[in-house]
Parts: structure tokens; C-alpha cells; sequence
């Protein structure tokens, strides 16, 4: 790695040239992470896809994420606030795009008419 600054060969990921002291700025090891939204999902959704969304998001099972929440709306918790947050999440989270591969019409088999 070359120092920025003094343009001297120092240790890969210094995070100072010990040579003149500048600081540098490394680029992150690895691959850029696409940045994360939560999203109601478009393709695992049972009433409006706000458990499948949540699920999307943490990268659990969509199921786990359904078992907890009918869990929290049976347990001391009233029922009307495991509801209306709910439907507060089903208004306020954008529905998430069609995924490419589900979004293209499928191939339409051709049809032979019947004699």
C-alpha cells in the first residue's frame, strides 16, 4: 500500500504512514453491501405481506416472524395495539418491487386445437 501523502510503501491497512504520519483511508475489504430497506414483501404475503417484509429484512423465516406476532397479539398485551400496529406497518412500509423472474410472464405453451 502506498501512503497518499509521502507517496512511501507502508504495511497493508495502516491506518496511519508511519513515516509521515498522515492518516489513510483505506477502501473496505470485500464486496460493497447493497443497502437494506424494510419493505411489505410482494411475493410472501398472507394478508399484506408486512410479517414477510419484516422477515425479508432480518433474513429469518417469514413463519418464525408470524408465530411471534400471534404470540404478542394472545399474550398480556391488548388486542388493539398488536393491531393497529399492524395496520400503522401495512400503511406506512412501501410494498417491495416484483422480484425479475416473477414479474416476466411465463412462456405460453402453444395450443393445439382439439379435433
Amino acid at each position: 500500500m502506498t501512503c497518499g501523502n509521502c507517496q512511501r510503501e507502508i504495511a497493508d491497512y495502516s491506518n496511519f504512514c508511519y513515516f509521515c504520519g498522515a492518516r489513510q483511508h483505506a477502501a473496505p475489504a470485500g464486496p460493497a453491501r447493497a443497502a437494506r430497506r424494510l419493505m411489505r414483501s410482494s411475493v410472501d404475503s398472507k394478508i399484506a405481506g408486512v410479517c414477510g417484509g419484516i422477515a425479508e429484512y432480518f433474513e429469518i423465516d417469514s413463519t418464525l416472524v408470524r408465530l411471534i406476532w400471534v404470540l404478542l397479539v394472545f399474550m398480556p398485551l391488548p388486542l388493539v395495539p398488536a393491531f393497529l400496529g399492524y395496520f400503522v406497518a401495512w400503511l406506512v412500509m412501501p410494498l417491495a418491487p416484483l422480484p425479475a423472474h416473477a414479474s416476466a410472464p411465463p412462456d405460453a405453451a402453444p395450443h393445439t386445437p382439439s379435433a
